[in-house]
This record gives structure tokens, sequence and C-alpha cells, in this order.
């Protein structure tokens, strides 16, 4: 991910959080916000002063990107007679500034604003606030610091991300182990217990006797730390082990069981094991993430503890974990030991009230580069880059011994009084490495130790590209020549171009040189032959990728039109058959082919000629040469002549005139044969197709029909059926197409009344009833109908609407099975005041009679 891109995505999480903050706050916070905190400003200039840019740099840059050269004055070295924040510039045009030069982005702004006075808990409410107000104010500011915490989140994922974009290391060594769900530490309390367990209140054991005595105890350790075992009596075991109790029974169980001794002259015989385990309080505190008192199994040690805690934070030590018993340390614990060798010696099992402290870290050092483990590593005080690098898992074969870099934060003493010197690169050469004491270096605290890959150049060789059987690097000999890296490369392919041969030659200065050499033959023999030297690069080309792509063309009546490579030699007939053979409506006696002119003068660009054709291009060839079809079908009528193809032709296949499939055409309802008739000729008619289905039947309504035409996706289309039939020759009479279909309904003496109208119902048919008579009978029109506009669908599909106004008004008159549908008005429609209208008509009207009047005068 880049840097511009890294910046887009935080700028937008900025712009995401900013306004939820801004929203959440009262009145009286804004305008502190607005009144940016001099804390807020102090951090701005200590920014500015670490970016490592002199102040007639930043003025300058300033001045280039169209601010005051002297907006940032005030957080200059040096600046005088002038605070932060006192300048006439709004603190706006100051975070916009320092954004612009690159000091600071937009999370570190809003990282600014949110960790001062404004977000914090130290807000100081006005007193005069009512209480609702107070409570309204707290939880604003509540859900500012929680809007805050997540930016402050989010800006560290961001800045996590760009610098793991870029080098590597900053995890640190350990801690991943302790935040991951796992039972890694979990001590086996379901196994046996060794020797060394030692006993306490919660344990539970069991006495087992066998010999002279048969018996079985189950003995539970009390408060105050004893047991008591039958015959033998009470039995101190508090802090003992259980080799240490082994020694005590021996005792105790010889004064009442005779044959309880050691050696071989044992009669009886004994064994005791833990059958419940207790649990510890134990406490773990310092720098870890999780510090408080954990209960643990007493077979816990201090890394289940440390796990129980889910390990040191970033700032605590894995190195020098402490178990303090009784007020003093009792043992402390090197995580790495266990990590790195696996060596768990020194990870005591805890007792009741022990404390694991995890103290702060000491130096951390990250080691990037060609390591087996990059990684943030804890150093101690005597530790060198030697042991820095055992722990990274030691060098890559990639690495390069030859320097070894290490960036260094500079001790206070070592600093630049004027800041930029506070950072140096300690370079390790090959010759400190490979001294006795070369890994003996002393690291410091905040190093970065970067171990480089070796050169990514390969030496000793040359390349040999192209048409060869084996192209590739080579292995430079000295004196090897063009021919003998021809030959160690495979040797020249069959279509080698034979006329120049390329050799591109590295100069001391990068740039390339070119030389040439011509092959004999293909066998490798090369004219000019020339010693290589190391990076030349050979290349050899092959004669057809000098050769123009070549095809040929087919189109017309074949499954698969297109162009195919064009070979030598190939026919009309190869061509039909890579296109996938002809279809039925392929015209076999002749086909079109065109082909380039000879002559392009008067800008012809093709002559075209018929070629012959014959049924045998819709048979099989037999193993004997003769042609077959399928049983049944006639043998093949002559055949004509191979005609060879040229490159670029074009091949017609002409289709048989007037050839198509059977168009069908449907006819449902109320006729005496329904069903799916195909159309005898292309001029067959509705009344034809009628006719052919026997008429109508008795309960027909012809004019009820429906005529559907799905070709081209027409739709429904109106026609006058009953005057079809009385006149064969009308306008309606369509001729039918492929896929058209005909219903005719029975006679239905309704019509139906929708749209916007107060009760949509079908309405009896009452003869000779216009349109307004539906809609009334239908409740009228809704206060959002628009009856003017009121249409009327016919039963045969034709739409028929109102026309003119007034008295010269035009009302449909629906028929049976007719729909009338009422519109709504159109809100963006200007409404005409008619009586106004009138008004005015009959004011001009007055008129004309009063100058007609005065005229006659």
């Amino acid at each position: 991910m880049n840097q511009k891109r890294l910046r887009y995505l935080m700028a937008s999480a900025f712009l995401f959080l900013a306004p939820t903050v801004a929203a959440s706050q009262t009145p009286s916070e804004l305008q502190r916000l607005q009144q940016v905190d001099p804390i807020v400003l102090e951090q701005l200039k200590s920014r500015i002063l670490s970016s490592g840019l002199t102040a007639d740099q930043i003025r300058a840059r300033l001045r280039a990107e169209g601010y005051p050269e002297n907006l940032l004055d005030a957080y200059l070295p040096g600046s005088v007679g002038q605070e932060p924040g006192s300048t006439t510039a709004t603190p706006e045009d100051v975070f916009a500034a320092v954004r612009q030069l690159g000091i600071v982005d937009t999370l570190d702004i809003a990282a600014l604003h949110c960790g001062k006075t404004p977000m914090s808990d130290t807000t100081i409410i006005p007193r005069d606030t009512t209480a609702a107000g107070r409570a309204q104010a707290q939880l604003a500011r509540t859900a500012a610091a929680a809007r805050c915490a997540r930016l402050d989140s989010l800006a560290r994922a961001a800045r996590d991300t760009a610098r793991n974009a870029t080098d590597s290391g900053y995890a640190i060594f350990g801690l991943s182990m302790f935040r991951q769900p796992t039972t890694l530490f979990d001590p086996n309390i379901s196994g046996p217990v060794d020797a060394s367990y030692r006993l306490g209140p919660g344990d539970q054991l069991v006495l087992v006797l066998t010999g002279d005595v048969n018996q079985a105890y189950t003995l539970s350790v009390t408060r105050d730390g004893f047991i008591v075992v039958p015959q033998a009596g009470q039995i101190y075991v508090n802090n003992l082990t259980l080799g240490e109790l082994e020694n005590v029974l021996y005792a105790r169980l010889g004064r009442v069981y005779s044959g309880v001794r050691r050696g071989a002259g044992a009669t009886t015989h004994f064994s005791v094991t833990p059958s419940r385990i207790r649990s510890n309080q134990i406490f773990v505190l310092g720098d870890v993430v999780g510090p408080g008192s954990y209960r643990i199994s007493s077979l816990g040690t201090a890394l289940y503890a440390l796990y129980a805690a889910n390990g040191p934070t970033e700032s605590g030590s894995l190195r020098n974990v402490q178990i303090r018993r009784g007020g003093r340390t009792v043992q402390t614990f090197d995580v790495y030991d266990y990590l790195l060798s696996g060596d768990a010696s020194r990870d005591v099992r805890l007792l009741n009230g022990d404390v694991v402290f995890v103290p702060v870290r000491m130096a951390h050092v990250r080691v990037t580069g060609e390591v087996m483990r990059p990684a943030t590593y804890e150093v101690r005080p005597t530790e060198t880059l030697r042991d820095v690098v055992r722990f990274a898992g030691g060098l890559r074969s990639s690495a390069s011994i030859r320097r070894v870099q290490i960036e260094r934060i500079q001790a206070p003493n070592q600093r630049g009084a004027t800041g930029g010197r506070d950072r140096v690169t300690i370079d390790i050469t090959s010759e400190t490495l490979a001294a006795a004491d070369g890994g003996n270096i002393q690291l410091l605290d905040g190093d970065v130790v970067r171990v480089f890959k070796v050169a990514e150049r390969m030496r000793n060789r040359v390349l040999v590209n192209g048409n060869v059987w084996q192209p590739g690097a080579i292995g430079l000999t000295p004196g090897m020549t063009v021919s003998q890296a021809l030959r160690l490369a495979g040797g020249a392919k069959p279509d080698t171009y034979l006329g120049q041969i390329q050799v591109s030659r590295l100069n001391p200065d990068s740039t390339r040189t070119q030389l040439h050499a011509m092959l004999r033959d293909t066998a490798g023999s090369v004219i000019g032959d020339f010693p290589l030297r190391e990076d030349d690069e050979i290349r050899v080309f092959s004669a057809s990728e000098f050769r123009p792509t070549r095809t040929v063309a087919i189109t017309g009546a074949v499954r698969n039109s297109g162009q195919v490579p064009y070979h030598e030699g190939m026919t009309v007939r190869d061509l039909v058959l890579l296109a996938g053979g002809l279809e039925q409506s392929a015209d076999l006696r002749e086909a079109e082919i065109a082909r380039l002119p000879a002559d392009r003068r008067g800008g012809a660009t093709a002559e075209t000629f018929r070629v012959a054709l014959d049924s045998s291009y819709l048979f099989e060839r037999g193993p004997d040469g003769r042609y077959f079809g399928p049983p049944g079908l006639p043998a093949p009528s002559g055949q004509t002549p191979e005609v060879a193809l040229r490159p670029y032709d074009n091949v017609l296949i002409l289709r048989q005139p007037n050839w198509e499939l059977q168009r069908t055409a449907v006819i449902s309802g109320e006729v005496r044969f329904p069903g799916a008739y195909s159309l005898r000729t292309k001029t067959e008619k509705v009344s034809d197709l009628i006719q052919r289905a026997g008429g109508l039947t008795p309960e027909a309504y012809a004019d009820g029909v429906t005529f559907y035409r799905a070709k081209d996706k027409v739709g429904r289309i109106g026609i006058a059926l009953p005057e079809i039939l009385r006149h064969p020759g009308s306008r309606d009479n369509l001729q039918l197409q492929d896929g058209d279909s005909i219903f005719i309904p029975r006679y239905n003496a309704v019509v139906n009344v929708a749209g916007s109208v107060n009760s949509p119902v079908a309405v009896t048919y009452v003869p000779g009833k216009p349109l307004e008579y539906y809609v009334r009978a239908a409740g009228g029109a809704t206060r959002k109908g628009d009856i003017k506009y009121a249409y009327v669908t016919q039963p045969n599909g034709k739409v028929e609407a109102m026309t003119g106004r007034f008295i010269f008004k035009s009302e449909p008159k629906p028929r049976p099975g007719s729909t009338v549908f009422v519109p709504q008005k159109d809100p963006s429609e200007r409404r005409v005041d008619y009586i106004a209208t009138i008004g005015s008509i009959a004011q001009v009207a007055a008129s004309f009679v009063a100058i007609a009047i005065a005229l006659r005068r």
C-alpha cells in the first residue's frame, strides 16, 4: 500500500468521525473547541521543531503553497515576542498549513484536538446549567471521549499498516504467544504428579495398602495442613513434597503395620497419590495486560500465570519475570530461554500467595531484513549484536555479510543543540563482522539493525532468448563464442531466421551496444562468430515472426461462420468442415468467393466469382473414398472439382430462396377446432385461420377477440373481428406471422370499471350508455380522479378516449366485456377556471356588441 493511498484512508476516517464528534458537543464546548488549547499549540510547535526543517525552508514552502510566509513564525525556533496561538491567523489556517507541508496528517490533528480539555473529564460545566443540561453535557463528553479513543486506535492501526508496508520487525517477540486462545500452558491436572509436588490445604490424597493388609483410604488435607490416617493418627503434611510424605509414612505406618518397611523384607506395601489438586491464589502485577488476582491449579507455573493475565504489555519485560514469595524474590525467569531453546527449568511451580511481577522492559532493538525471524527483541545491557542476531534465528542464505546497518537514537549528551542530529546511522563492515569479536557490538534502546540482501545481479552468465530449444541463462566460460552458446541452448529451431542474430552487450556505463552475426544454417554454424562477454544477451528470430497472419472467412448458411487461419492447399470443402458443416437452408448449387483484386485501380477492393457445389457437401466420406449419408437419403449427385482458396478469401454459402421452417399460429376459445396450425402461405390471414378452425361456435363473442403477436414483442393488437368476418378485405384482416395467437371468448355482458373511482366494480352492460354512465355506476370518480381523461378498452383491444369539451364533447360507448379506466389527475397540470373563462368570453362578446352598435350610429 503506497503512502498516497494510506493518507487517503486516514483522511477518510477522520472525515467520517469528525462530524459525529462535533455534533455531540454542547454550544459552549464547541466554542471551547474552536479556541485551540495552548497545550495543543505547544505540541504542534514541538512537531514543527522535530520535523528537521529550518525556518527558511518552512517559510519558502509556505510561500510556494500560497500561505503567508510568516504564518508559522510563532512556532519556529528563536521566535521572540509572539506566543503560539497569538497570531491573527485562525487555528484552521495553521492546521491546514502544517498538514499541507507534511509535518502532520489529518489524524494527527484530530488526535491533538481529542486529547485536550474539551474532550476530557475535567471540562468545566457552567454553574447555571440545569440538571438536564448537565446530564446532556456529560453524555456528550463521554461520547466524544469514546469517539476520540476510536480515532486514536484507528490512527495507530493506520500508522502500523504504513510502516509495515515498507519495513518489518515491529512485532515484539514473544507477546503473541500470550495473546492467542490456547491450552499451551495449562497444567496437566489429570496425569501423575511428580515427587516434588508440595502439599497444602485443599489437596486430596489416596493411600493404598497391599500385602498383609488390603485397604484404601481417601485423605483430605485440612485447613491446618493435616491428614488423618486411620490407626496411624494425624500427620502434618503442609508444604511437604510427595517424596518427603513418603518418608514420613514409612515411619508412621511402620509403627502400626509390622510388614511396612523398606527393602526386600517388606510384606505390606503402600502408595500415596493425589486424587484432587487444590487451587492457589496468586497475584500477577506490574506491566501486564490484566493485572490482578487469579486462582490457578497448584501445578501451575509462572508461565501459566502470565498467560492467565494475557502476558506482558508492550512496555513489560519478558526477560526479567520475578516470582516473589513472602516479601522477597525467590526466582527470576527469562521467557526467552523457553521461547528460543525450550528451557523451562527456571519456570517454578507457584505456591498460594505468590506474586508474579513483570517490571518495565529493558532495551528494545528491532531487527529487520534478511534474518530468519524479524522482530523487536528485548536486550540485556551485557548482550551484543551477536546475541540479537541469534535471537532473530540467524542470517538467511540471501543475507549480505558485507554490511549490517544500525540506526540509532543518540544519547541525550550526544545530540545536537539545534535539533536534526538526534539520529545517526552506523555501518558494520565485513572486516568488523569477520573479526573474532565482530559481533560484540553494544546496542542501545531503540536501535534498528538492518541486514541487507545480497545483490540481485547474476554474474558470469549470458542470456540466449528467442527461437532456440532451451532459452535462458547460460554460464559463461572463458572464450565462449556465439555458436557455443547456441549449442548449449539446444540449437536453433528449423524455422529460424538465418539473416541476423542480435547480441546486446552491456557497457561499463550501463548503456548497451548492438552486435550482429548471421547463421549459415540451422545446425548452429555462425558466420562472423565472436567471443562473448558477461551479461551479453543473444536474440534468435523465427521466420514466422515476420509473416503476416493470413486468414480466410466463411459466412452464410453454415453452422459457425467466422475467420480461420489459412493453410496452403486449403479448399472450400476444408473451410466448410472447419465451419461445422452446412445448414439445411444452404443452396448446394453454388457459392460466392470474394478475393483480393489483382488490380486496385479505380478503388477496387474485391473481385467476386461463383463456384459450383453439390450435395456431397452434406455427406461424409467413407474409408474407400466414396461418400455416404444417413439411411433413406438419396446418393449425392455428381462431384464438383475442389476449389482452392487463397489468403484472405471470403466464402459466402448462399441460402435457398424463400427457404424457412414451418410457421405456426394458435387459435383457441370459441372455435370448433382450436389448436396450433401451421401456416400454408406467407399471405394467410386471420379469416383464413378461423375458417380452417371450423368457424366460430354459437357462444362465441367475436367483438371480444384477443389477438396477440409475440414476434418482435409487439404484444396485443386490436382488431374488429365482426368486420373481418363480414368483409375479408377489411384492413383488420391482418396477415399472420409465426407465433401469432387468437383467443375468442364467450359473450360477457358486463363492463369493468377501474382506476380512480370510489367503487371499482363490474357493471351490467346497458346498450347505448356512454362512458360516464358506467363511472357513475361505480360511485363516480374520486377527488384525485380525472374524468376528462377517462378511456375505455373495448373487448377487441382497441382503446377509445373522451374528446372535446362541453357541447363538442365526444364520449365513447363501452361494449360488453370492455374496461373503463379513470386515471389520476396530473399534479403538475394547471387547472382551468371554467367559470372565469366563461365570464371572460361574455365580456369579450359584450365588447363586440357595443362596438357593433357604435358603428351603426
